[in-house]
């Protein structure tokens, strides 16, 4: 026993999300697909606001930074559990899984982060208009995107090492398909409490008053716009919409996971899948489906035959 208490854990083993090898492959084949969209969306929506001049505007430019974060955070997880799919053993190493957890809360944090600040973007232009190009000039904005990713970097820093410090002597088998911070300090040789305590701290407090900076934000545009016009308010509205239905995908489950009591509930391998997959695919289609001119910009570039073949 004293032998087995002093030996680091050097490999972690993934339960993932079943246990049956036909389901899994399927899974990968949908995965897969869902996988190719995000980059592809993602790319076009970076590369659409790169080349059309008429997109140079504070909320395209935090519109591209979302996709460049969505393929970042996607490709943290996807990756690996695409090639786990076909695999009878589903294996990653010590650092590798820290790693892997500091990339996800850094670009899930700067996610966060940048769904605030577009929110605030919105506020500025809607209830202050004729300040809006000195407010969120392009000087501003770049500061923003940069501070952001400073903050994000400091939780995922600070979540990682509250991670890593713990004693790993034991169990190895992590009922995921990907390294987050709450499975793995359940396998820590320790009293977690108080880890458990910070971490569910900094991870939910961020999810939580950032989303209520955001729900404030928009209470106030929705009161705003009742001295606005029909037409300004149809176009307000909509743009707002395409925001909080992002907001709601991407918030709800961080909430869900980092707010409630501790314990192991089946549905959270879902919920993961859907914040770290589903969101990111579901996000280009959101912005392009409601915004017009995303839209013509895309069949500009269409027509320029930047995408695709045609006469």
């Amino acid at each position: 026993m004293e032998g087995l208490n002093h030996t680091r854990v050097t490999h972690f083993v993934f339960l993932g999300l079943t246990s049956n090898h036909r389901l899994e492959l399927a899974l990968f084949a949908v995965f897969c697909v869902m996988y190719l969209l995000i980059l592809a969306g993602n790319l076009l929506i970076m590369v659409t606001v790169a080349s059309d001049r008429c997109l140079h505007t504070p909320m395209y430019f935090f519109l591209g930074n979302l996709s460049f974060i969505d393929i970042c955070h996607s490709s943290v997880t996807a990756p690996k559990m695409l090639l786990d799919f076909l695999s009878f053993q589903k294996t990653i190493s010590f650092n590798g899984c820290m790693a892997q957890l500091f990339f996800l809360h850094l670009c899930a944090c700067a996610e966060i982060f940048l769904l605030t600040i577009m929110a605030y973007d919105r506020y500025i232009a809607i209830c202050h208009p004729l300040q809006y190009m000195s407010l969120m000039s392009l000087k501003v904005c770049t500061w923003l995107v940069g501070a952001l990713w400073v903050g994000a970097m400091v939780h995922s820093l600070v979540q990682t090492v509250l991670t890593i410090q713990l004693p790993y002597c034991g169990p190895n088998v992590l009922d995921s398909f990907f390294c987050d911070v709450l499975p793995v300090i359940k396998l820590a040789c320790t009293d977690t409490y108080l880890t458990r305590v910070l971490i569910v701290s900094n991870s939910g407090m961020i999810s939580l008053v950032c989303f209520l900076a955001l729900l404030v934000s928009y209470i106030v545009i929705l009161v705003s716009l009742r001295g606005q016009t029909a037409e300004g308010r149809r176009k307000a509205l909509s743009t707002c919409a395409a925001h909080l239905l992002v907001v709601a995908l991407f918030l709800g489950p961080c909430i869900f996971i980092y707010t409630r009591p501790a314990g192991s509930f089946s549905a959270d391998k879902v919920v993961a899948v859907f914040y770290t997959v589903v969101t990111p695919v579901l996000n280009p289609v959101i912005y392009t489906l409601r915004n017009a001119q995303m839209k013509n910009s895309m069949k500009k570039l269409r027509d320029q035959k930047i995408f695709f073949i045609g006469t």
